[in-house]
This record gives C-alpha cells, structure tokens and sequence, in this order.
C-alpha cells in the first residue's frame, strides 16, 4: 500500500483512512511449527502534518496455524495488532520510518507489525484453558 503524500496534499486531504490485504512475509515468522493462514489484513489511518511528517495507525489481522507449543496437538489463534508509527522525510531521524517526502511504502510498516504481533507461545485449546487453570 502506498500513501501518495504530495497527491494528497495538493487534494487538501491531510487525514484519511485505508485498508488493504498483503500477503504474508513467510521470513518474517517467528514461532516454530506456525503458518500464517491466508493473507494479512491491514486497516489505519494517516494524517500529514505541517512539517510533510505523517503519523500512521495501523491495525492488522491474521490467523496463525500451527502445533500447540506444549502438547504439538493443533493450535490456532486470531492476532488483531495496532501499531503506530511516524514517517517522516529526514534520513537522519533513527527514532521513525523515513520516506522520500512524496509517497509513503508501507510495507516495512506492516512487516514490522507482523514481526511484533506474534505471540511467544501458540496454544491449542486444552493447553490455553489448563494454563488459565493454574493462573487463577
């Protein structure tokens, strides 16, 4: 998905929203034994600032596939994630994205998210309820 930065300031349209399906970055996975099932859907909105920075809220969802972490048994799991991030036309800025001041990839965006939004474990129903067991 590209944000057309320069378009979108001439049009007058300093925020607005988006959603897209990509697909999902097999090399990105971090969980042994999981798949990720179909494609990633991603919503957000943006909004440009005086300064041409455009701060993104994004939000993905996916389903994750695999063996329980626990018992190998299947598992699956529903990963909705919100992620925020600035993208902003200074290279120098390490703290945020860069973008050429014109048009806005957010591929790398939505990579990261993916990345963040695992979760360390993936359970399958009788591992997650005995663990909620002996939480409580």
């Amino acid at each position: 998905m590209i944000i057309e930065v320069k378009r979108l300031i001439a049009r007058g349209e300093y925020d607005g929203g988006f959603s897209f399906d990509m697909p999902v970055p097999a090399d990105k996975l971090v969980l042994p034994l999981a798949e990720a099932e179909g494609d990633i859907h991603v919503t957000g909105r943006y909004v440009i600032y005086d300064d041409d920075s455009v701060d993104v809220n994004l939000t993905i969802f996916y389903r994750l596939k695999g063996q329980c972490s626990y018992c190998l048994e299947p598992a699956e799991t529903e990963v909705n994630f919100s992620y925020d991030a600035v993208f902003v036309p200074e290279k120098d800025d390490s703290d945020n994205y860069y973008y050429d001041g014109t048009r806005i990839d957010l591929k790398a965006c939505v990579n990261d998210a993916f990345v963040f939004s695992q979760p360390e474990v993936l359970l399958c129903k009788a591992c997650a309820s005995s663990t909620e067991n002996t939480q409580n």
